[in-house]
């Protein structure tokens, strides 16, 4: 069976076209810059190529993409027919508790949560339907990023507001990375040799974007993101938590609209905003070896934060048996992992300095043999999760005619 994953943003689209009988990556590329100058088409495989259009909307996107997958030369289709499936990433999935064909009685009640992902669930819709226009037969999948979080207790993900706007707005914790923490509690399963059902796990997605997420048995029962991607780590861009009086102060003080106050939060703030140098963790760690006092300080906030939540979420779970690092930073940078776990020893935690050090973006224990607690680097594979998924749902639904 033949799986093209789409993910599409406000003004990007990902992509990857799966072989799943053996699970390897057929074609991979991206559009960038869709709407603004100088957009292109980036295909990664099965070669390298970077095409500058004028893509002024999602569906001169897909067009390009597929048209791509179809060369003559450089294609790896000789038809569009060779899809069977359809999957995408959405970033929010509201109360969708699992991933769904996107039947248009699923769409429409998937509308309803549009306004709390303007950004993306819009963007989504977009490449959903221009997919549709071009593979009308092809069964389409929505994979949810909060559907994995949905196993979360209500004293969880419920705010302390007034109960009738809650529900009047659908406000709660949602959490995101979803996609990603199934996939490493799963694969680290099949790495480690435990079965994901029977332990209490950390998984820590640290990128440009970052969440931590505590998983009991299997169920995710708390997350560091909450209703949007904002609230919990510092991140790239992104403050993390922070007091909403300072939101309101600062919105009073600066004349600011909820848009500029937004743009604020989201995309000047976390470590760009605290070094005013970068949101790039390489790059921060360059200056910190130089001895620069802001990127230094700003390091330590970053991992301080990350110890602080791998510290509640070891309270709430009573325990831990793996703790899991993966995402851009987690399963490269061995001074984030390091700084997030040493003085926890009390708590079980032994970590292999040496070979910490040596871990850059494979799967491999960074723990000592004596630990309590097993400490791992596990990559991520979201788009795989993904067209996993769909293959199923696929799959029974042809089973079922």
């Amino acid at each position: 069976m033949k799986v093209f994953v789409l993910n599409c943003g406000s003004s990007s689209i990902k992509y990857k076209l799966y072989n799943m009988d053996n699970k390897t990556v057929m074609a991979a590329g991206g559009i960038e810059k869709i709407g603004l100058p100088g957009a292109f088409l980036k295909t990664k495989k099965p070669v390298e190529e970077k095409i500058f259009n004028d893509i002024s909307d999602h569906d001169i996107g897909l067009d390009m993409i597929f048209n791509s997958l179809t060369d003559p030369e450089k294609g790896v289709l000789k038809s569009l027919n060779e899809i069977d499936a359809v999957g995408h990433r959405i970033a929010h999935g509201g109360k969708f508790t699992k991933s769904l064909e996107l039947t248009p009685e699923v769409l429409e009640e998937w509308k309803q949560y549009e306004d709390l992902a303007p950004l993306h669930n819009p963007a989504h819709l977009k490449g959903i339907v221009a997919t549709a226009k071009r593979l009308e037969h092809v069964t389409q999948v929505g994979v949810f990023d909060t559907s994995f979080h949905q196993t979360m207790p209500e004293y969880a993900y419920r705010y302390a507001l007034p109960w009738k706007i809650s529900e009047k707005y659908n406000i709660r914790r949602y959490g995101f990375h979803g996609t990603s923490h199934r996939y490493v509690l799963h694969r680290a399963g099949e790495y480690l040799g435990f079965n994901p059902a029977e332990k209490r796990v950390i998984s820590c997605h640290i990128g440009n974007g970052a969440s931590v997420c505590a998983i009991d048995h299997g169920r995710s029962v708390d997350t560091s993101m909450g209703l949007t991607p904002l609230e919990g780590l510092v991140m790239g861009t992104r403050t993390g938590d922070i007091d909403p009086s300072a939101i309101l102060y600062l919105m009073d003080k600066m004349n600011l609209s909820t848009k500029e106050m937004s743009d604020l939060i989201n995309k000047q703030s976390g470590m760009l905003g605290l070094t005013e140098y970068s949101s790039d963790m390489r790059e921060i760690m360059e200056r910190v070896e130089e001895g620069d006092p802001r990127c230094t300080l700003a390091n330590k906030i970053y991992n301080y934060r990350l110890k602080k939540y791998i510290c509640s979420y070891i309270g709430i779970l009573g325990g831990v048996d793996y703790i899991l690092f993966t995402a851009g930073v987690g399963e490269h940078q061995w001074d984030v992992r390091q700084d997030s776990l040493v003085g926890l020893e009390f708590l079980g935690i032994k970590l292999d300095l040496n070979k910490n050090k040596e871990v850059f973006g494979e799967e491999a224990v960074i723990s000592t043999p004596d630990s309590k607690v097993t400490v791992a680097v596990i990559p991520t594979d979201e788009e795989l999760l993904v067209a996993t998924d769909t293959m199923k749902i696929a799959q029974e639904k042809n089973d079922s005619k």
